[in-house]
């Protein structure tokens, strides 16, 4: 049977789905609660991971060893890189990268991990066009696209910031944990997609917007991924 790791930074992230689980148990590690049940018929662990790559790469470690979680959603918000992509839009994980990482002077591509031997980690297919799917069903009206996660220990508020990923990365969204998951969870085989509904635009307004918006954007992603869970019991 699959067991579903589901991962948000924040307990804004996360609030809806666990509200919405039937709970089985509760275990601490690391400065973070597990709470394992069930949800729409599919066995998870649901986790507010904390902000930050380290944050969230420590997270799906512990899903792995101590729960063998079979698959990983990771929820939550994003700032928009695509001018396509407005406040309250979702955008799906093709792919992530570290947009924070240079080993440039080794002959490394910007983003690189020397020795890793990829830059981008990409999410599973299947994954993804379920939550495009689900994202229709559960979200009408929501513009849903697939593309590419960029992450940094960084909140992106300016524009030239902004620009640079776009430029450099071809990003379609930026956050904070997106890329570690990935990374974490390539290392490990498991399966992942990330899913970022758009609370801001990543420019100078960011600081405005997103406290504004991050709240009907966390509501979207939750309601995607509990839908999706029907899918994947």
């Amino acid at each position: 049977m699959n067991k579903i790791g589901i991962i948000g930074a924040m307990e804004l992230e996360v609030e809806e789905l666990k509200s919405k689980m039937t709970l089985s148990n509760i275990r601490k590690k690391a400065g973070m609660e597990f709470f394992e049940g069930a949800l729409n018929g599919a066995e998870v662990v649901i986790v507010r991971s904390g902000i930050g790559k380290v944050n969230a790469a420590v997270c799906v470690q512990i899903l792995a060893d101590d729960f063998q979680v079979t698959h990983i959603i990771n929820t939550g918000v994003a700032g928009s890189l695509n001018a396509k992509l407005d406040i309250g839009d979702i955008l799906i994980s093709r792919d992530a990268l570290y947009h924070d990482v240079d080993a440039v002077i080794f002959g490394y591509r910007l983003g690189e991990i020397p020795q890793l031997g990829t830059r981008e980690f990409p999410a599973n297919e299947r994954l993804a066009a379920l939550a495009k799917t689900s994202c229709e069903r559960v979200n009408p009206g929501v513009h849903a696209v697939i593309g590419r996660v960029v992450s940094g220990d960084q909140f992106i508020s300016k524009k030239e910031v902004k620009e640079r990923l776009i430029s450099e990365f071809q990003g379609d969204c930026t956050e904070m944990e997106g890329a570690a998951i990935a990374h974490c969870a390539f290392l490990n085989h498991i399966p992942f997609v990330i899913i970022r509904a758009i609370s801001d635009k990543a420019d100078d307004s960011a600081q405005v917007e997103y406290p504004v918006f991050e709240k009907a954007a966390a509501r979207h992603s939750a309601r995607l991924v509990e839908d999706m869970l029907g899918e994947l019991k």
